[in-house]
């Protein structure tokens, strides 16, 4: 059976309302005894107990700064983007718009500079509306102020669930904590600080949370310059940010503007012609769109994401990934980086020239860094971070690893092959063990038998070329792209021409641990995680494929090794952030110059040497337009080329800038054959390193090395450039030499050679 109400006591009945009315009123009168006077001047039980739990609750109020909009700038100062949980931007008072201070106070608190913190008459008067059946709130900005502080720290834990909001999960005893924090606040703060701290906080949009924010997303200014009607409009929004909001809800909106301009009025805030000019104002936004994150940088997404994964990954950040994205995304920080705005419009322009249109998408990649400091001074790619239609889109970064050294997600594409890129770093072993890099070796050799008798201090050789040994494993005879080279030749025309005979010559005379610890020296790593799981292992040179390139690595990883040789033998790890502070300035970890020596000056010298030489009359002449130092300034570079030619490189420096640039298949697994295809109207029947890659290197260098400085290396020793002689040709030699060691003419070089290597596919 239902029970039926009682209609002597029904609320919807006037006495109703008068029993409702008188029962507010004394727990009304209990607060107000408990909030102004002390707990021994208040008679009675109720009331005693009232007071008693009101002075057990707590005065203190941990005002933590809200959270605000994160800014991550270009190393002059520009910003690249912003990032934020919270679209906020802190502003004094003073940096407020006057009508914006008198709107706000005239709709939300008109008595704001007469209480304490709890208006008592407003409380009696929102019960006596409320008792008549017209609910009335009787918040202060104060008291708002505080649940938007505590909602915020809540926010800041991480402890969303334990929001409270006004009407909806509430109760009298957050109520009362309430009260006894306004009181407390405002006996330690002034009436402007919790004004300034209230606007700063308060909720106008989704995407707009305090004054500046809403200034700039509905009217496309500033809080300073709010006029009148836009200010009695965002002062009315507060209450109900979706039911008066301009944009859904014009005609609301306009209603709720001009109650706040005639509340001001009434309150003497503004003069009757100011209220009726505002009145007569249509409501008209300008909608300035909240678009935040790396997504919408305005230059380099790749890098302000990298950026961003930096910190992410950074322990001193937070204990984990959600603390440390709780600060950055929250913590109003000031992140300044590395980037050169004018390298990386450079760059972009590079990359994006590369292959046009693209339906097949193949990735170009343009990274830089500088050689004594490693700052990273751009990080292009040819690829939109959203969407587009048409066209290429990908969240990957094609210029760095997987992951960071710790095993931490850097979304990066892991690098490619470096083919024949890797060639310099066995010239430089040759070097270092005190060869002459004119002396001759013997280029014809192609078979390297299983029993090869390779020297490795440290190690045991692995792998085989040797087409009669397949069936054991061995891969076939070692090959170069053109058959005029298998032949004796110095060992600096072997590197400048990219023969692949002459650098496994070369190796043959070499300790294979030497050649280790310079790749190990010069910080080149695998790009990818092994099959273990272990980070950015090593790129172990006791395999034979190693010596050409088989293992994939990443641009960035290339640009940082080569920049070892452009700063006379030290190796400065890449670097992208330079400051981080947080909102208060305080400075936080950021990244610094780490540099170590990794190869003899004399070394470097002489491989920049050789270098220069690829540019002159080897593999690099055939970049177009030509960028040499026999027409320009001095460029030390080396081309490389995949087995199957779907990677392609130039990687190369001056003295103040090193440059990797990479074209080549991004997808999967990387194995799309670079042949066959076209790319902005030119047909390639086969990509080498010089045909895309080499222009975007040579245009962008050209462009930007200027400016970093553009000395000539320093000359190596003179014995190691001359003395050559004939090397010992090695008793297990399988094919005689072809011709007499002589260099082709400069208008004829050879391309970069991606011959065949062992059963893996490499340069």
């Amino acid at each position: 059976m239902v029970t039926r109400k009682n209609p002597i006591f029904d609320t919807a009945t006037t006495l109703g309302k008068i029993f409702g009315f008188l029962g507010v009123s004394a727990i009304c009168g209990v607060l107000v005894a408990g909030l102004l006077v002390p707990a021994a001047a208040v008679s009675g039980s109720a009331a005693s107990g009232s007071i008693e739990f009101f002075d057990t609750l707590p005065a203190e109020l941990k005002v933590d700064p809200p959270n605000q909009t994160t800014r991550i700038l270009a190393a002059d100062g520009s910003q690249i983007a912003s990032v934020y949980s919270e679209n906020r931007t802190k502003v004094s008072l003073d940096q407020i718009s006057p009508f914006m201070k008198k709107a706000v106070i005239a709709v939300e608190d008109s008595r704001f500079f007469e209480h304490g913190g709890v208006d008592t008459t407003g409380i009696m008067r929102a019960l006596v509306a409320t008792a008549r059946g017209n609910k009335q709130g009787a918040s202060t900005i104060t008291q708002q102020y505080v649940n938007n502080v505590l909602n915020a720290n809540l926010a800041a834990e991480g402890n969303e669930a334990d929001i409270k909001l006004n009407g909806v999960n509430k109760g009298v005893g957050d109520k009362l904590r309430e009260m006894k924090l306004a009181i407390a606040l405002e006996k330690e703060f002034s009436k402007d600080q919790i004004l300034e701290g209230y606007l700063n906080i308060v909720f106008f949009n989704r995407d707009a949370y305090g004054i500046e924010a809403a200034s700039k997303f509905f009217f496309s200014t500033t809080a300073k310059d709010l006029t009148l009607p836009q200010a009695a409009l965002l002062a009315g929004l507060v209450n109900s940010p979706s039911a008066f909001d301009p944009i859904t809800n014009p005609e609301a909106s306009k209603a709720r503007r001009d109650l706040v301009l005639s509340l001001m009025l009434n309150q003497k805030k503004i003069t009757q012609e100011e209220h009726d000019a505002a009145v007569a104002t249509p409501v008209e936004t300008k909608v300035t769109p909240a678009r935040q994150g790396c997504a919408y940088a305005s230059t380099a997404p790749y890098f302000c994401n990298y950026v961003l994964h930096l910190l992410e990954n950074n322990p001193a950040y937070g204990a984990d990934v959600k603390e440390r994205q709780r600060l950055i995304y929250g913590g109003g920080l000031t992140i300044t980086t590395t980037l050169d705005p004018v390298a990386q419009a450079s760059a972009q322009e590079q990359v994006d020239a590369s292959a046009g249109a693209n339906p097949n998408k193949w990735g170009a990649a343009l990274v830089s860094v500088q050689p004594n400091t490693g700052k990273i001074t751009n990080m292009a790619q040819n690829t939109s971070f959203l969407p587009t239609e048409g066209g290429f889109d990908s969240q990957v970064n094609f210029s760095v690893d997987q992951l960071d050294k710790n095993g931490n997600d850097l979304n990066g594409l892991g690098g490619a092959q470096p083919g024949s890129t890797m060639k310099p770093f066995t010239f430089a072993e040759w070097l270092n063990e005190g060869k002459s890099m004119n002396t001759v070796v013997n280029a014809a050799q192609r078979r390297y038998p299983l029993n090869f008798n390779w020297k490795h201090t440290c190690g045991k050789v692995t792998g085989a070329y040797n087409t009669a040994q397949q069936s054991l494993g061995a891969a076939m005879d070692l090959q170069n792209a053109e058959p005029q080279f298998y032949r004796p030749m110095p060992v600096l025309f072997g590197l400048y021409n990219s023969i692949n005979t002459a650098t496994f010559a070369s190796a043959a005379q070499l300790d294979f641990c030497g050649i280790q610890k310079i790749v190990d020296a010069v910080g080149l790593h695998s790009g990818l995680p092994s099959k273990d799981g272990e980070p950015n292992p090593k790129i172990d040179m006791s395999i034979l494929g190693n010596l050409l390139g088989s293992t994939q690595t990443s641009p960035l990883t290339m640009a940082s090794a080569f920049a070892t040789f452009a700063n006379d033998g030290k190796y400065c790890e890449p670097i992208a952030i330079t400051s981080v502070t947080d909102q208060a300035g305080k400075p936080l970890p950021a990244q610094s110059t780490s540099c170590r020596d990794a190869l003899k000056p004399e070394v470097a010298r002489g491989v920049n040497y050789a270098l220069q030489e690829v540019m002159n009359v080897g593999s690099g002449s055939l970049i177009q337009p030509r960028l040499s130092t026999r027409t320009n300034f001095p460029v030390a570079a080396k081309t490389g080329t995949s087995n199957m030619n779907e990677s392609t490189w130039v990687v190369g420096h001056t003295t103040g800038l090193a440059t990797a640039a990479w074209f080549g298949d991004p997808l999967g697994a990387q194995n799309r054959p670079g042949r066959n295809l076209t790319f902005n109207g030119k047909f390639y029947d086969s990509l080498d390193g010089y045909m895309i890659a080499g222009p975007m290197f040579s245009k962008f260098m050209s462009q930007i090395a200027p400016g970093y400085g553009t000395n000539p290396f320093p000359a190596p020793p003179s014995n190691m450039v001359s003395g050559g002689q004939a090397a010992t040709p090695n008793p297990q030699t399988t094919a005689p030499a072809t011709t007499a060691p002589q260099a082709p003419p400069a208008s004829a070089p050879a391309a970069d050679n991606n011959g065949q290597g062992n059963s893996e596919k490499k340069d």
